[in-house]
Order: C-alpha cells, then sequence, then structure tokens
C-alpha cells in the first residue's frame, strides 16, 4: 500500500505551508503583543513576518522551478493523487501573488496607522489569501480549487470591512459577502454537475467524459453555465460586476489594491483551468456566450467611468473593462490570445497597484484622499507621485512604451489571427473611451491648482512599493523579452 503522504506531496505545497504557518504565527505573536503589551510594541515586527513568510514562498516556488527545469521541457509535478499540479503555469501566477501580496504589505503600515486599525490579523489575512490562490493556480481537482476558492474569499470578505468605525466599508463588506455566497452557490452547482457528469472530481476525467458528449449537450450546457457565473463574478465581469464598485470604494484603499489585482490573478488562473480543460471540448457553446460578457463588460465598464469622481470608483469600472479585455483573450483562444492573458494579467498587476498606492499616498489625517479634487495639482505637490501616477495611467490606457500597451497588443493581436475582427475594433474603440477618463485625473494633477494645502503623509513603505510597481511598469514595456518567455512557458496544462 502507498503512503497517504508523501515528500512529493510536501514538496508540491511547500509554498502553501510557508504562508499557512507564517500567517497564524502573525496572529500569535499579535495575541501575545497585545496581551502584554498593549500591541503598539510589536507592530513594526510584523512586516518582518510577511517578509519572511514571502521569502519562504519564493524559495520554495524557486525550488519547484529548478526541479521542473531538471526534469526537462514541459515538465509537471503531480502531487496528493492528481489534486495538485505543479508547472510552469502554476508557478508564474504564484510568483504574480507573491510580489502584489509583499508589496500591498509594505505600503498598508502607514495607512493603517492613519486609519486607526492597524492590527496583526490584517498580515496574516493577506497571507492566508495568498494561501487560498495558491491552490486556485496549482489545483488540478473540484474540491481542491473550491477550498482554495473558499479560503481566498473569506480573507477578503474580512479584510473589506477592515475599517470597523466607517459606515461604508461595512456596507462594501456585506454586500460582497451575500453576493460572493450567492455565487458560490452557482459554482458549487456546477461542480456538482461537472462530478456527475464524469464520476470524479478530477479535471483531467472531467475533461474525457464531456469530450464524448456533444458541445450543445444540456447537462453540459448547465454545468458550463453554472460554472460561468461563480467564475466571471470573482473577475467582475458584467452582469456579476455589481459588488466592484461599492467594494472597491468602501475597503481600506490598500485591500481594494489587493483584492483588484491579486484576487483577478487567481481567478483568470481559475477560470483558465477549467475554460481550458474539462470545457476545451465545448468551446462552440461557450464562445459565443463569453464573447458577449466581454463585449458588455468593455461598454459597462468603460461607459460608467466617465462620469465617476471618485478614482476608487473609478478605478473599479476600469479594472471591469479589463476583465473584457482578458475575456477577449479566452474567446481568441489560440496560443496569441492565452499568452494575452497571461501577458496583461502580468503588467495589470503592477500598473493598477501602483495606481491604487499613490492613492494611498493621498491619505492622510482627516483626508480620504480618492476624489478627483484630491488629485488637485499634485504635481506641485509631489511631483515624483504625479509622475508615477501618469506613468499607471498611461498603461492603463495602453499607450507605448508602458507595460499595458504589450497586454492590448497581444489581445488583439490574438483576436485578428482567428478572425474575430468585429470584437478586435471594438476593443480598440473603447480603448479609446479609457483615455478619456484617465485623463480627467492627468488634467487635475498637472493643469489644476492646488486645493489641499496640507503636505502628503507618505513613508518609506508607500515610496518602496510605488516605485517598484513604476519601475516594472516601465520595463515591462520597454524590455518585454524575458517577460513574454516566462509568460509564453507557463502552458495551461
Amino acid at each position: 500500500m502507498s503512503p497517504f503522504y508523501t515528500a512529493t506531496d510536501h514538496f508540491s505545497i511547500l509554498p502553501a505551508i510557508m504562508l499557512a504557518l507564517f500567517g497564524c504565527s502573525i496572529l500569535l505573536f499579535d495575541a501575545f503583543d497585545t496581551f502584554f503589551f498593549g500591541g503598539a510594541r510589536g507592530r513594526r515586527w510584523l512586516l518582518l513576518f510577511v517578509a519572511m513568510a514571502e521569502i519562504g514562498a519564493g524559495v520554495g516556488l524557486l525550488r519547484q522551478h529548478f526541479y521542473l527545469a531538471a526534469s526537462g521541457p514541459g515538465s509537471v509535478l503531480d502531487a496528493f493523487q492528481g489534486a495538485i499540479r505543479v508547472n510552469d503555469f502554476s508557478i508564474f501566477f504564484n510568483w504574480i501573488f507573491l510580489f502584489a501580496a509583499l508589496i500591498v504589505a509594505v505600503a498598508s503600515y502607514q495607512y493603517l496607522e492613519i486609519s486607526g486599525e492597524h492590527h496583526g490579523e490584517y498580515y496574516g489575512l493577506i497571507l492566508f489569501a495568498q494561501c487560498g490562490m495558491y491552490f486556485l493556480a496549482t489545483g488540478t481537482d473540484l474540491i481542491t480549487l473550491f477550498i482554495g476558492l473558499e479560503l481566498m474569499a473569506l480573507s477578503f470578505y474580512v479584510m473589506v470591512g477592515f475599517l470597523r468605525a466607517e459606515q461604508r466599508s461595512n456596507e462594501a463588506a456585506i454586500k460582497y459577502l451575500l453576493l460572493g455566497a450567492f455565487s458560490t452557490g452557482f459554482l458549487a452547482y456546477g461542480f456538482s454537475v461537472l462530478y456527475g457528469i464524469a464520476g470524479s472530481t478530477k479535471l483531467a476525467d472531467i475533461a474525457a467524459a464531456i469530450g464524448e458528449r456533444s458541445p450543445w449537450d444540456p447537462v453540459v450546457f448547465l454545468a458550463m453555465a453554472t460554472t460561468a457565473v461563480g467564475l466571471l463574478f470573482k473577475i467582475s465581469a458584467v452582469p456579476f460586476h455589481m459588488w466592484a464598485p461599492d467594494a472597491y470604494e468602501g475597503a481600506p484603499t490598500t485591500v481594494t489594491a489587493y483584492l483588484s489585482v491579486a484576487s483577478t490573478a487567481a481567478s483568470i488562473a481559475f477560470l483558465l483551468r477549467i475554460f481550458m480543460g474539462p470545457l476545451a471540448s465545448a468551446r462552440q457553446s461557450w464562445e459565443p456566450l463569453l464573447a458577449v460578457v466581454a463585449v458588455l463588460s468593455l461598454t459597462l465598464g468603460n461607459l460608467a467611468a466617465i462620469n465617476q469622481t471618485n478614482i476608487k470608483r473609478l478605478l473599479a469600472y476600469s479594472s471591469i473593462s479589463h476583465a473584457g479585455y482578458m475575456l477577449l483573450g479566452l474567446v481568441a483562444g489560440n496560443d496569441t490570445g492565452i499568452n494575452g492573458i497571461k501577458v496583461y494579467i502580468l503588467v495589470y498587476t503592477f500598473m493598477n497597484l501602483g495606481a491604487f498606492i499613490v492613492i494611498v499616498a493621498l491619505r492622510r489625517q482627516n483626508i480620504i484622499g480618492e476624489n478627483l479634487d484630491d488629485f488637485a495639482g499634485l504635481m506641485h505637490r509631489s511631483p515624483g507621485y504625479a509622475v508615477l501616477m501618469l506613468v499607471f495611467l498611461l498603461s492603463l490606457a495602453g499607450i507605448p512604451p508602458t507595460a499595458g500597451f504589450l497586454g492590448k497588443y497581444y489581445i488583439f493581436l490574438a483576436l485578428i489571427e482567428t478572425g474575430h475582427y468585429a470584437l478586435a475594433v471594438i476593443g480598440v474603440l473603447y480603448a479609446a473611451v479609457a483615455i478619456y477618463y484617465y485623463f480627467k485625473i492627468v488634467r487635475s494633477m498637472f493643469m489644476r491648482d492646488e486645493e489641499q494645502e496640507a503636505p502628503l503623509a507618505t513613508s518609506t513603505g508607500v515610496r518602496l512599493a510605488v516605485t517598484v510597481a513604476g519601475v516594472l511598469t516601465l520595463a515591462i514595456g520597454i524590455y518585454p523579452e524575458p517577460f513574454l518567455q516566462f509568460a509564453g512557458a507557463a502552458l495551461v496544462r
């Protein structure tokens, strides 16, 4: 009889083990510090725990990478009787999760101090959410994927409502929780139908069973549709987007940054696993459906963003439109499109993180700093932040030589290669609309007079985080070859 748990199994989840252990350690350390010292002395050590967790997770990812490289191109590591698969795809997404979590943690210290809600469990939740994301990128079993999704989602439900004294934060958390639970019900039902089709929870077995049926088989369509509802909610695609603007606005800005990029990246990895795996043979039924959802997301996301004066709500609708672009890559479905999605989520991570961290820098005592008027005259108060925000906005709009141009280029190229010319034209037209509302912020920063005379309460952590995001946003756009090779090696297998 083979052992239930082997060294290979341990190796396959080593990064997740490090994240979970340090997440628990943070909770214990914070409880000890609060009980004996009132909680003030240990706060400066919390970031050290996060750094150690990410270093441990990073070492684990490097070890996995070298193991796969030594095994030859295209190698995979299957563990837990096929429930976990480590390959270049999972490693690619987990590096995105790692950098996003680390940047957000570094930027959070001063924001939490100013908000009066600096507690150790915040950093623990960052690591627990990342742990759930790990299983979304590596899972090849419905149970593993569902557990990873719920671990991530439960962490974010708490983090969105972390500002307990603010009513809008509480309301955002409740709305996010209720709608999230509703979407999870659809996803669980879709998974149950998939299990009924194959008699197995393994994605490979489900793919084989669906491959024997017609793409328009009613049971297959039911499984696809209900599963899609749950997944499209997670990336805030229309018409499952209604939670995003309120959650983005009400959550702490650092949480909004983390939610907008890491949760989206994990959900995209999950989406690719399902639609390019078990549902690949049913493309005829889901391709037109996703094309409609993508166009609706581009339409509502861009048009609703035009009239927004709250920058977090503007970026929320912007995120909806970016989800539409990534879905267009899946609609194209060729290698260029799938690689385009991975490149897009890579560049989106750093440009969107950077934009939200600039909003974090504007947060100071008695000033929330997230309205359009708060950006007025920023070039005169803080030229560095104004220039970096300009870089992030140019990238979000897809203007070269920033990284955002690269992401959109590959999506449009994939659509042209596969003959989806109308979708390519729609995507280009909405990119022009996006330029208009992004440049409202640019105009406010560079052409309006200063309205807030209070200096920015910036910190070393915020400056470091926004600088790293800015440098990577430019570096990927100017010298993309190593990043393209990194994304191109991450095949969905």
